[in-house]
């Protein structure tokens, strides 16, 4: 009896346009209340974007914007420094 080959779900970074397993990247969610925030689980409700989890492709996808417009709403700096934190919290990158 063969194994049956899982499909593993691919996702592409808005900082380095890569495409990697979707478990390996990190979402950036923007709740049904309007709020953004990254999501370590992935599994928070509501529109989500990707990126790797460094912060190099964090600022590039600030710096072109991509994150904004794959969430479909601007982002104060704020968020941005607050996200960035956390990734080199978490990372340590």
């Amino acid at each position: 009896m063969e194994q049956k080959i899982r499909k593993i779900p691919m996702r592409q970074c808005l900082g380095c346009n890569e495409h990697r397993p979707k478990r390996e990247m990190l979402r950036v969610l923007r709740t049904p209340e309007g709020e953004i925030t990254l999501d370590f689980t992935g599994k928070k409700s509501g529109r989500g974007a990707y990126i790797c989890p460094k912060a190099t492709c964090l600022k590039r996808a600030r710096k072109s914007r991509r994150i904004e417009h794959a969430l479909e709403c601007g982002i104060p700096d704020g968020v941005y420094d607050s996200m960035e934190t956390a990734i080199m919290e978490e990372f340590g990158e």
